[in-house]
């Protein structure tokens, strides 16, 4: 599943093809992509919309029109690509995007859980998805106070709880364990137990693995990559994630894998003890 990193190499590679482009049409294939508004006002108010920016707030891409946002998710599988008007509709390219100048933004996707939302731009802090959401993880009020009074409650493991995107928004199942081997915490610690130089690590580390991991273009994970082409480099410096039964990076430990909260999770039980 594309995370923070997978996403904000997602807006980039967009923002180089489709800014200032109109959308003059919109040919919907696959209905429940479109989760608000119905299928048919989604199509009206979009049309002659310009796409003025394209942001990211979580793992939300945001489409800046001339009134709305244009949300999308991406889930497991979804992706853009730039096609032309002419080119035959794939199986799994559900909604296209026409422009001005005869070429779409289709929307593919294989599993179909992908999601879009239409929201006028004066409303979308305040309504859902984005009103639900946490902190970034290089927003200046994500500190140890923030996290403890977030944890204080959470008798769930620390892997569980790090996931949760309405604490801090980004983190998915990789980077996870990623934050979790380089702040030496066992994933399996309930998240209220943690003290403040482990919260404090969590917030240190989470910037550093995802500011290397943009860097890189984000992690290409079995068949997911950004957009057409544009592969990730940063699963070559994962240092547990999939690395089940291989030697730990910082001692001769082999790293295991569990299962937490139902993902798969990677970790040293020695480093993280």
């Amino acid at each position: 599943m594309p995370e923070l990193p997978e996403v904000e190499t997602v807006k980039e590679t967009l923002k180089k093809q489709i800014l200032n482009k109109k959308i003059v049409d919109v040919n919907i294939y696959y209905s429940n992509i479109i989760e608000y508004p119905s299928s048919d006002e989604f199509k009206k108010q979009i049309i002659n919309q310009t796409i003025n920016d394209i942001k990211r707030r979580g793992k939300w891409l945001m489409f800046e029109l001339d009134d709305y946002y244009l949300l999308s998710h991406l889930r497991m599988e979804g992706r853009y690509f730039l096609r032309d008007k002419k080119d035959e509709i794939l199986k799994h390219e559900h909604v296209s995007f026409v422009f001005d100048n005869d070429l779409e933004l289709r929307y593919l996707d294989t599993r179909k859980f992908g999601r879009m939302h239409l929201i006028k731009k004066e409303e979308i802090e305040k309504r859902k998805p984005l009103s639900e959401l946490g902190l970034e993880p290089w927003d200046k009020n994500l500190n140890i106070t923030y996290l403890k009074g977030k944890y204080k409650s959470k008798k769930l493991p620390i892997k569980t709880v790090i996931l949760d995107q309405s604490i801090i928004v980004g983190i998915g199942n990789i980077y996870a364990d990623e934050i979790l081997f380089l702040s030496k915490i066992n994933p399996l610690k309930k998240a209220y137990e943690l003290n403040d130089l482990e919260l404090n690590d969590i917030i240190k580390n989470t910037k550093i693995i995802l500011d290397k991991a943009i860097k890189s273009g984000g992690t290409t994970i079995r068949t997911y990559e950004s957009s057409e082409g544009v592969h990730g480099r940063f699963q070559q410096k994962l240092l547990v994630h999939s690395k089940e039964n291989e030697k730990c990076p910082n001692c001769n430990n082999t790293i295991i894998k569990i299962k937490v909260g139902g993902r798969g999770t990677y970790y040293c039980e020695n480093c993280q003890k």
